[in-house]
């Protein structure tokens, strides 16, 4: 945890920095769920194969004929094994942009991840750089932010009318806002920001 994090449950400065540091101290060794998934589901899959590839050269072991049916018979081992390292090779890709994804989209505080990512461009062509990281994610996300914040959370914290000395809380009418000339985005905002505001 971040010591904002720690300052939000209420922790002083001083502590919550000794927790943040304790923290990392702690996870320092951690390997993420999503990359521990991505190994185990690799190690599985090369375990399938070799099984596979060891009853293929028994079967073939054990053929006895002329050698042009088993060269052909070999011809066609390969490209089925080729065929299936395509189909691993494409699946873990895919495997990797969704963990990029839905990592980069908990990071950013997505209310509902399915659909923010629903709204997301070119997933299907992404490509990753060297971190793991999609290209021109942040960007698409920065996008998505602006226009249609209310699929974020926001840092804002609710304030009380009527806890300050001499406030009242009831809203003066000349500081009445014009909501009609609001964007949709501004008026979920708004009135986020302003539960008790009469539209």
């Amino acid at each position: 945890m971040k010591k904002e994090q720690f300052i939000e449950l209420g922790l002083e400065e001083e502590i919550a920095i000794k927790c943040e540091k304790a923290s990392q101290e702690e996870l320092k060794g951690f390997i993420p769920k999503a990359r521990f998934d991505e190994v185990n589901d690799e190690r599985k899959k090369l375990e399938s194969d070799v099984k596979e590839r060891d009853t293929q050269l028994e079967n073939l072991k054990n053929t006895t004929g002329d050698i042009e049916a088993l060269r052909k018979e070999i011809t066609s081992l390969q490209e089925e094994n080729k065929k299936k390292d395509e189909k691993y090779a494409s699946e873990l890709r895919q495997l990797k942009i969704d963990t990029a994804v839905k990592d980069a989209l908990t990071s950013a505080k997505a209310r509902n991840v399915t659909a923010v990512k629903a709204l997301l461009k070119n997933l299907d062509k992404a490509e990753l750089d060297e971190n793991g990281v999609i290209k021109g994610l942040a960007e698409q996300l920065e996008s998505l932010k602006q226009t249609d914040g209310y699929l974020f959370e926001t840092k804002t914290k609710p304030s009380i009318k009527g806890a300050k000395i001499g406030e009242t809380g009831n809203d003066d009418i000349s500081k009445k806002i014009d909501t009609s000339k609001m964007t949709y985005t501004e008026m979920v905002e708004y009135l986020a920001n302003n539960p008790d505001a009469k539209i």
